[in-house]
């Protein structure tokens, strides 16, 4: 048996933690984890041009399935921290780096790291 190389393990992991968080948020239904799938396929492709950023694969997996929910659905996962005002969307911090978590801007709080949105959400389909 072959040793998994650490390009699937990142891989692996950062599809096993955008799930999490799209679990938590109740939205992780079969067309909605075909983006994660398609997310994981592009970014196989980036860090073997780029190896250096192994470690970011996990926040660009969540900004990629972000941005492709925002397209089809609406903004996701909705701040579960703001409870007034027009309802947003939380970010990935940092953009480019590693060990990502969502955060609220307007609020200026980390509210989870990226695969342990759990308790924090609500749940429910994005909404714009």
């Amino acid at each position: 048996m072959d040793p998994v190389s650490p390009l699937e393990q990142a891989l692996h992991a950062a599809r096993a933690l955008v799930l999490a968080d799209l679990v938590a948020g109740e939205v992780a239904e079969a067309d909605v984890v075909s983006l994660v799938e398609d997310s994981v396929v592009q970014r196989r492709w980036w860090v073997e041009q780029w190896p250096e950023g192994l470690a970011y694969v996990a926040g660009l997996v969540a900004q990629d399935v972000q941005d492709a929910l925002l397209e089809r659905y609406g903004r996701w996962p909705l701040c579960p921290v703001c409870g007034s005002g027009d309802p947003h969307a939380l970010d990935v911090e940092p953009e480019l780096g590693p060990n990502p978590h969502w955060v609220c801007h307007k609020a200026g709080v980390k509210v989870a790291s990226v695969g342990s949105l759990g308790g924090s959400l609500g749940g429910g389909m994005p909404s714009s």
